[in-house]
């Protein structure tokens, strides 16, 4: 009996202790902001539009920079680095979906030239493995092994990414050729301003929805407002509801017109594309450039030897 009773003891302090902790994480380990390349991947069939433009755009509203670094050239079935960069400030927070500063996510896409794809493991070497760490790259769909995603990762230690790529050989692949290619690259840090199915997040700018006064402003509950606006064109109130996150940049009794801003814009990332090109190069045209150079310098050396024969040739003319 007494077992009995010190084993539901036991359970019931365990079942507490586990709801304590995970009371405590919610409450106060706010979750990092996040950007999602698998948004992407849903949606569209393949991430660059016939305009050029990524689709990671369509959410990352805020135009800012990413870059790319590739060799000039490769040689067939090798495997080389491609750094993608996306730059931010390191100290900033930006609003995270329950209203709370939080540090930013990053996220990229990378286009390959059809024929190029993600280095097998075994291939990698170990320098460059240190460089990747524990990053995750996966295929954007089974079809598509030459585009690659990943994300969403943290900003502070990946705001420079390591892609190991590996190079196609068209001597065993009769679709690539000895040719220069483009390679694409998207980069996004923070949260998007809008979701995939078109809704606001609540890290943009929400905007009035009629011209009229503001009768009311309340707090809501769980975070965030409810502004009751007299609609001029109607008398009616229309009550325009701002999630917890953005600030309000209007008061009680203030005349808005309609798409007015009613908040400030909280978001600090944004989205970024970039290019640059590639040359997959042929080995015999190495050699070849090789053997140019080295006939080259033997028909210089051939030359300063035949002078000097011509001079010695001369001085003892001379001498005679």
């Amino acid at each position: 009996m007494q077992n009995r009773k010190l084993n539901n003891l036991i359970i019931k302090w365990v079942t507490r202790s586990i709801f304590i902790i995970i009371f405590i994480n919610i409450a106060f380990w706010p979750t990092v902001s996040e950007a999602y390349p698998i948004y992407a991947q849903q949606g569209y069939e393949n991430p660059r539009e016939a305009t050029g433009r990524i689709v990671c755009a369509n959410c990352h509203l805020a135009k800012k920079s990413v870059d790319i670094e590739v060799p000039k050239s490769v040689l067939p079935n090798t495997v080389f680095e491609a750094i993608v960069k996306i730059p931010y400030d390191l100290q900033v927070k930006q609003v995270l979906g329950n209203g709370k500063k939080g540090s930013l996510n990053v996220g990229a896409v990378l286009i390959l030239p059809e024929g190029f794809e993600l280095a097998p493991s075994t291939r990698i070497p170990p320098e460059m493995k240190e460089k990747i760490g524990n990053l995750f790259f996966q295929p954007y769909s089974t079809d598509k092994k030459n585009i690659l995603v990943i994300g969403p990762i943290p900003g502070k230690k990946y705001s420079e990414i390591v892609f190991p790529i590996l190079s196609p050989d068209p001597s065993t692949d009769k679709e690539t050729h000895y040719l220069k290619y483009p390679i694409y690259v998207g980069g996004n840090r923070g949260r998007g301003q809008i979701y995939p199915d078109g809704n606001k997040s609540n890290n943009t700018v929400y905007n009035a929805s009629a011209t009229g006064k503001i009768n009311k402003i309340l707090r809501r509950e769980k975070g965030g407002y409810e502004i009751i606006i007299n609609d001029l064109s109607n008398g009616h109130e229309v009550i325009d509801t701002i999630p917890p996150g953005p600030e309000l940049i209007i008061s009680e009794g203030e005349v808005v017109k309609i798409d007015q801003p009613l908040t400030n814009n909280p978001n600090v990332g944004g989205f970024g594309q970039g290019d640059a090109e590639i040359v997959l190069q042929d080995p015999l045209r190495i050699q070849g450039l090789l053997l140019f150079f080295g006939s080259i310098i033997l028909a210089q050396i051939f030359l300063v030897l035949k002078k000097k024969q011509f001079e010695k040739v001369q001085l003892a003319e001379m001498n005679f």
